[in-house]
């Protein structure tokens, strides 16, 4: 990832999305103990910006946070924990965007699913 990207977590909680972005961010070099941004809502560690909306309910609570502040820098990765809520809104934006789902499958698995802006969804029946 160069920045640009949007990443979209989703998933219940528990599921694994901000251990995700703490594998991340130790990838990219962030040497700053990352930690969930649930009460924050948003952390910026420089190249990585973590972004939690759990507790936020409203339209109106959402976009007070300035999100396009962050979303789509050039040198900046953004990860939505809980972005299911934006969904509609993060379609219009030009930058890239990786949904990546996960389910809880017990104590110790997860079951993650990823997929690209241009992806088609795949049904499997």
């Amino acid at each position: 990832m160069k920045g640009g990207e949007i990443i979209g977590l989703s998933g219940e909680l528990g599921g694994g999305k901000t251990t995700f972005v703490k594998g991340l961010a130790k990838g990219l070099g962030i040497k700053e103990m990352v930690t969930s941004p649930t009460f924050v809502l948003i952390k910026d560690y420089g190249r990585l910006v973590h972004i939690d909306l759990y507790r936020l309910l409203k339209k109106a609570e959402i976009d007070s946070l300035g999100l396009s502040d962050y979303l789509g820098q050039k040198d900046k990765i953004c990860v939505i924990e809980w972005a299911e809520k934006i969904k509609k809104w993060l379609a219009k934006l030009p930058a890239k965007k990786i949904w990546v789902e996960f389910e809880y499958v017990d104590e110790n698995i997860r079951k993650i699913k990823v997929k690209t802006k241009n992806e088609k969804r795949k049904t499997t029946r």
